[in-house]
């Protein structure tokens, strides 16, 4: 078997291993210049600041054993157990950053980046599928997986005659301004180095020192998806959230800022199936639309998305 994954975030690495451990001709294709998705983390300086997902949790024995492995050999640690007196429930992170849990998944598997995807069609041959890139060249597969948002999915298929059939299409995703800081000096910012719904501009304000990915004070916040589609297009944006976040920094002063936007941060749906295929089994879709906009949701997504093949 000949499969080809579109998006090397968490669920497209994760889906691409376990079909690899059974020996199945695998390659993953994105569109970015390194894997890792909204698992992404950004160097400022001597500074390392997470920028899309935050934290995980463990809920489920499948998602536990793969964090028993990363915890085994130092890839996640544990940065608290709850925000705001919290729930005793531990809170893990990439040890070098998020971004280093999708290298660490990477390993071994081929991947392509900075190679963007531009249509699923039919193939041509003994070929089921091929997946063309946009320099005109083409990969040939028995079956597709796509992890990308639902809309960047769907826009793959035009040309694939796939019959959705009451399938989450019309999943909406919410957008998410972030504000990365680095600091002269520590923040206002309660012990445990996260907030959640900090105030009316902010929901969720992380310190990355605190998380133990960052040698000097760097702070990340995230704005709500209300305000972040309010004030998508505004030329002054990263004034007005280095503004909002004063109160907490406290007496530090910022000596560095930049805004990531992300365009289709979360689901605003979730599909209530891990993933989801066509009746043949050779167009998967997967990713945080289904089984939850959270790190273990794409993970069981893209065990899920794996074993349809195998299965």
């Amino acid at each position: 078997m000949k499969v080809v994954i579109v998006g090397a975030g968490i669920s497209g690495l994760v889906a691409a291993r376990e079909l690899a451990s059974h020996d199945v001709d695998v390659t993953v294709v994105d569109k970015g210049r390194s894997v890792g998705g909204r698992l992404a983390t950004r160097r400022i300086g001597d500074a390392r600041l997470d920028h899309g997902a935050q934290f995980f949790t463990v809920r489920t024995p499948a998602f536990q054993a793969c964090v028993d492995d990363w915890i085994e050999r130092g890839v996640v640690h544990v940065w608290n157990h709850g925000f705001d007196g919290g729930d005793n429930h531990p809170r893990y992170v990439g040890s070098s950053g998020m971004n280093s849990i999708a290298k660490d998944l990477a390993r071994g598997v081929s991947v392509e980046t900075s190679t963007m995807a531009f249509t699923v069609r039919a193939g041509s041959g003994n070929a089921r599928w091929e997946l063309v890139i946009d320099d005109g060249s083409a990969r040939s597969a028995d079956a597709v997986i796509l992890t990308s948002p639902i809309p960047q999915s769907l826009a793959l298929l035009v040309d694939a005659d796939v019959d959705f059939d009451g399938s989450p299409m019309r999943t909406e995703y919410d957008r998410t301004i972030c504000l990365l800081v680095t600091l002269d000096g520590p923040n206002a910012l309660p012990k445990s180095g996260g907030v959640q719904d900090g105030d009316e501009i902010f929901s969720f304000i992380g310190d990355n020192a605190a998380k133990g990915i960052s040698a000097s004070p760097a702070v990340t916040f995230h704005a709500r998806p209300t305000w972040s589609e309010a004030h998508w297009d505004d030329d002054d944006v990263l004034e007005q959230l280095s503004h909002a976040a004063k109160p907490w920094i406290g007496d530090a002063s910022i000596l560095e800022a930049h805004v990531k936007k992300w365009r289709l941060a979360a689901p605003r749906t979730i599909w209530p199936d891990p993933c989801w295929s066509t009746a043949d089994g050779t167009i998967v879709l997967a990713g945080d639309a289904f089984a939850g906009p959270k790190v273990e949701g794409a993970h069981n997504s893209g065990l899920a998305a794996a074993h349809v093949l195998l299965d």
